[in-house]
């Protein structure tokens, strides 16, 4: 069983439902139970069009649910419409559908945590962690969503900033988390880049190229994260940077910044440095501090106490951690880090442990153990 090819095709078969009239829940609930029967029906009896008999297997369980719920009698006419045996159209539906889920009748944040559900193929707990809530507050603002979305006919397409929010999550949960989704939201945003004169589209266009160049280097051998610093920088990709950074000169030279162009300039500077010693920080946080004002986010202000750290020095970073809640993800291991350069190795060491037990995945966790184990080390 193939598990990427289903996750690879299950964005075009939703897509497929909604445009033939079934409303959004239950087309998303009738592709749930045609990739569980894939699941159970395809490793002895593998199809040669799966696209195809996930969209008239889905098409069937919808009709079943259809036939089945008596108050919605007005779907009736859709019932002889069942597609065609034979190949499913080619057509690439997941960034039509990025923008039919971002519907009007929903709030920038519920559509965007459903369209990462439905279509982006994230956990509920993977949403919540990427907007900083209790996983049972985003089940119930998804399921908020789809009952709000449940009669819509999906006719009316949401706004670009929503969907490229959309994608900068899928993009950061494909980069760092457990599925690897980041060549897709490359892909996709490639082609929203390509379609409209949007300077944000362009400017994540160039955030996520910028990082993606550096993706080979992040991991060693063993699976263990390397940090920026450590990195060797030979293994980034330099035609994906230059493709990048010239993406972001483009963008940057309409005069129209935004959040994404500002995080984009941040990491062109990271890979502008020839070394890690030789990283421009100053201009960094001047950037961190232009991303502040345009978003007031927290998870900026504590990327920028990191920068501060590096042009001002270490005491300089903890004084501009300390204004932050110590809540937040990651505020422990950036202490602890903070800690290490300006000397005091048995803070540090208590902090990477602290930092370890509340790690969102094993690799952050392992790294930040090791952590804790060598300034350990060090002080016997």
């Amino acid at each position: 069983m193939n598990e990427l090819l289903l996750r690879s095709l299950t964005p075009s078969v939703l897509g497929i439902l909604v445009r033939r009239g079934a409303d959004f829940a239950a087309a998303e609930d009738a592709v749930q139970d045609a990739l569980i029967e894939a699941v159970r029906v395809w490793p002895a009896d593998p199809p040669r069009d799966p696209k195809g008999w996930l969209v008239t297997v889905a098409w069937r369980r919808f009709l079943d649910a259809t036939r089945a719920d008596t108050a919605r009698r007005r779907r009736e006419d859709l019932l002889d419409e069942e597609p065609a045996p034979g190949p499913a159209p080619g057509l690439d539906d997941t960034l039509q559908l990025y923008f039919l889920c971002a519907h009007p009748t929903l709030t920038p944040s519920s559509a965007v945590a459903l369209t990462l559900r439905a279509v982006g193929g994230l956990t509920t707990r993977q949403i919540a962690q990427a907007y900083l809530v209790p996983e049972a507050t985003m089940a119930q603002r998804i399921s908020r969503a789809k009952r709000a979305v449940s009669d819509v006919r999906f006719d009316q397409p949401g706004d670009v900033a929503t969907v490229l929010r959309v994608l900068y999550l899928v993009f950061n949960e494909g980069y760092s988390g457990d599925v690897d989704l980041a060549a897709e939201a490359i892909r996709l945003t490639r082609q929203l880049a390509a379609a409209i004169d949007h300077p944000e589209a362009a400017g994540l266009l160039a955030l996520m190229l910028l990082h993606h160049a550096r993706r080979a280097a992040r991991t060693a051998p063993d699976g263990s994260l390397v940090p920026l610093a450590e990195q060797d920088r030979s293994r980034w990709d330099t035609r994906v940077i230059a493709e990048g950074v010239g993406i972001l000169q483009a963008a940057l030279a309409r005069d129209r910044l935004g959040e994404f162009q500002a995080q984009a300039a941040i990491a062109a500077l990271h890979a502008d440095a020839p070394t890690a010693a030789e990283t421009d920080w100053v201009q960094i946080v001047e950037w961190y501090d232009e991303l502040a004002l345009l978003t007031d986010s927290p998870v900026v202000r504590l990327n920028r106490s990191v920068a501060v750290g590096e042009a001002d020095g270490p005491r300089a970073g903890l004084a501009a951690l300390a204004a932050l809640d110590d809540s937040l993800p990651r505020h422990t291991a950036v202490a602890a880090y903070l800690h290490e350069r300006d000397g005091d190795l048995t803070t540090a060491a208590r902090l990477y442990a602290e930092a370890a037990s509340k790690a969102p995945n094993l690799a952050e966790r392992d790294h930040l153990t090791r952590q804790a184990a060598r300034l350990n080390t060090r002080r016997r």
